[in-house]
């Protein structure tokens, strides 16, 4: 018996239905790495910023690139 050859209609629908599936899984993910990283900053005592004020750090800290930020920081002198 000869296999029929898959319709290009049948391949997208396909394609479609994996892309949802992998949306999916990777919202799913996103939330588990959100919880990680939420556990991450508690243990860190970062509870007391605002969200704004978090936000506007790791924008920031990403576009300086880590360690240009970590090094920016250790060379600051600390104030007390």
């Amino acid at each position: 018996m000869a296999r029929s050859k898959v319709s290009a209609r049948d391949a997208l629908l396909k394609v479609q239905r994996q892309r949802e599936e992998l949306a999916a899984e990777e919202a799913k993910l996103r939330e588990g790495a959100a919880a990680e990283l939420g556990k991450v900053l508690l243990e860190c005592g970062a509870e007391v910023l605002e969200p704004a004020q978090m936000r506007q750090l790791m924008r920031q800290s990403m576009a300086l690139g880590i360690e240009e930020s970590l090094n920016r920081l250790a060379s600051t002198p600390k104030s007390t």
